[in-house]
């Protein structure tokens, strides 16, 4: 019953439009009229009766409503001025261009029929036409809206125009420009450093974006979006790159980057973090922000337009950061390529949040993938480090026994990398380095893997430091050297954050091991000397004991004046150490040579010849032992 009544309904309404419809395009402007007034009337169902072999007015019908689109649409197309530029026209312009899709929607069902199909051939040809013009009109608004924008906080309250430059540079470049006979418009302005990225950035007007969305929703309904789209991240991704140009980021190949000047690249990869933070936390996310408004529901549209517009700014951001991540892995260049991957690594929540659609799943995958490699280049510099220690030779050896330089360089690039500490863990734990277990402790094996890591190359050094100190052929000087060399390690370790990666034990065990050297030094030095002074048992005879005392004081005066002699260039240059060594010698041999010279004046025949065997008081002795370890040659301070 209802379908007979929505037919009588149409009937009426056919009927209706042929009887008073004088001409055919007045029955074509009624139908139209019904169509517009109820879902009922639309355009197919009421001409659907009329397309027939018996019937070609439906057709007809068609064919008036193409020549009324055309004549309408055909005039805003050869307009010679922006249609934009009034309102009027780009309303009357779009009204005309939705009365063309509907058209074709409506008639399409029927494109069968031949009339009808050669008609839609007709509509198809307007409708891109219709494109073409708007197409153009959609190019000239972007164009026009980018000569200005806006920079807003993340509430979208506007805070003024954001300026690449100062107007104080902008009138030097301008001046200087000028003088050469330079184009202004080849020139770009660096940007002024930015702090605070809670901003976003409105790069085109309102209006203007309201109007490219009333043209990007004809487009995409006309099925023009990729054309639609192409327009649209051809003008925004120059934009783009000219923003990321002023912030000082140079346009560099993988193979140029590599080619710099290690200098050179130090300043590139600090304008590269900048550039990259500024494109991650404001640039994109605006880009972002802009797409979704035009393409208003049409979200396919807005991802394929946004990864289209950030494309080539994101792989020359990650190609730079691949470049770091595959060129050499020289320890110096360590903190830079830390820098480049905390950069990243900070960055991810933004490349997870900002390209989260299916077109953009590329580039965020490529960007954990340089991410994790320059993990991966992070831990091969320490491998590196590793081969520097074991490669560097033992040739020369260090006068007097003192600090080596790889000593100093090791320990200085250790504490100068626990400063980033925590990226450090996170590369060292994400990866499967083993240490080989048998030269570090068991209780290591639950310590973090960059505790194992320095404390690997802590034994290495510790190795090579042994290697080197068999080049001295006095085993005193050897055990100065690793006495000299032990101890600057454990200073070091103790006043930076290596403490707590090592621990107490560490620290324990290579303390002891310097008093152990301290101990190696004063039995290689000292215990020859103090055999002189030993005591004959006092069961000799007088005489007896007189000739050996007489024998012991020179061989103590020739021994002891050698000792100082070669030791008065060895050094100890760490200050307490040295006076910690001193008492301690001090310690050792005065009492003994205070008890032997009481015991050589008690003899009755040495006693009238006492100061011609005597060379040093017992303060002479002391005077020399604090000449020592200064490495320069000190007085004698003995008696002749």
């Amino acid at each position: 019953m209802a379908e007979n009544g929505e037919e009588k309904l149409l009937a009426v309404a056919r009927h209706i439009a042929k009887t008073l419809g004088q001409n055919d395009t007045m029955a074509d402007d009624i139908l139209q009229i019904f169509s517009n007034f109820d879902g009922r009337f639309s355009r197919e169902k009421l001409s659907e009766k009329m397309v027939d072999d018996n019937n070609p007015r439906g057709c007809a019908a068609l064919e008036r409503a193409l020549h009324v689109l055309d004549r309408q649409i055909s005039q805003y197309v050869a307009l010679d001025h922006p249609i934009w530029a009034q309102t009027a026209d780009s309303s009357a312009f779009l009204n005309a261009i939705d009365g063309l899709i509907r058209t074709i929607r409506d008639w399409s069902p029927m494109a069968a029929d031949k009339s009808v199909g050669a008609c839609l051939v007709r509509a198809d040809d307007l409708m891109q036409q219709a494109m073409f013009r708007v197409e153009d009109e959609f190019r000239s608004l972007m164009d026009r809206g980018a000569e200005s924008f806006e920079l807003s906080r993340s509430n979208h309250e506007s805070t003024g125009n954001l300026s690449f430059d100062s107007d104080e540079d902008n009138e030097e470049n301008e001046e200087g420009l000028l003088n050469n006979g330079a184009d202004l418009d080849h020139q770009i302005p660096v940007a002024q450093p930015v702090t605070d990225y809670d901003i976003v950035i409105d790069a085109l007007p309102s209006g203007t974006i309201n109007d490219l969305h009333e043209i990007a929703k004809r487009m995409v309904v006309a099925g023009f979006g990729k054309e639609c789209s192409h327009v649209y991240s051809t003008c925004r991704r120059e934009f783009l790159e000219e923003s990321i140009s002023r912030l000082g980021l140079q346009k560099l190949s993988i193979d140029e980057v590599q080619k710099m000047p290690w200098q050179e690249l130090e300043d590139e990869i600090e304008r590269w973090s900048k550039a990259a933070n500024v494109a991650l936390r404001i640039l994109f996310p605006s880009e972002r922000r802009l797409c979704d408004r035009v393409f208003f529901g049409f979200s396919s549209d807005a991802d394929l337009s946004f990864m289209e517009v950030c494309r080539g700014s994101t792989i020359q951001l990650l190609n730079f950061a691949d470049a770091i991540a595959i060129g050499s892995r020289s320890p110096e260049r360590l903190f830079k390529v830390l820098d480049v991957f905390e950069t990243l690594r900070d960055l991810m929540p933004e490349f997870d949040s900002v390209f989260s659609d299916q077109y953009c799943l590329v580039l965020r995958n490529e960007a954990i993938t340089i991410w994790k490699r320059l993990g991966e280049t992070i831990r091969g510099i320490f491998m590196e480090l590793e081969n520097l220690i074991r490669r560097d030779p033992a040739k020369t050896a260090v006068p007097g026994g003192g600090l080596h330089p790889i000593t100093r360089y090791v320990m200085n690039y250790l504490r100068a990398a626990c400063r980033s500490r925590q990226t450090l863990e996170q590369v060292f734990d994400e990866s499967n380095v083993v240490v080989p277990s048998n030269k570090l402790d068991d209780r290591r094996a639950s310590s973090s893997s960059m505790s194992v890591q320095i404390a690997w190359i802590m034994e290495l050094l510790e190795s090579n430091l042994e290697m080197k100190s068999k080049i001295y052929r006095d085993s005193a000087l050897c055990s100065v050297f690793m006495m000299n060399n032990g101890r600057y390690i454990v200073q070091k370790v103790k006043d930076s954050e290596l403490e707590s990666l090592l621990g107490d034990d560490w620290i324990r065990k290579h303390t002891a091991k310097v008093r152990q050297y301290c101990t190696n030094y004063q039995r290689s030095s000292w215990n020859k000397i103090l055999g002189t002074l030993k005591l004959d048992n006092s069961s000799l005879a007088s005489n007896a004991i007189a000739k050996s005392m007489k024998d012991k004081i020179k061989s103590f005066n020739s021994q002891f004046e050698d000792v100082c002699k070669t030791q008065s260039s060895w050094v100890v240059f760490d200050e307490q150490l040295r006076e910690e060594l001193r008492i301690s010698v001090s310690r050792l041999l005065l009492p003994a040579y205070r008890n032997f010279m009481g015991r050589l004046q008690c003899i009755p025949e040495v006693g009238r010849n006492a100061d011609r065997l005597i060379r040093y008081t017992v303060e002479d002795i002391e005077a020399r032992i604090n000449e020592l370890f200064e490495g320069g040659n000190g007085s004698s301070g003995g008696r002749k």
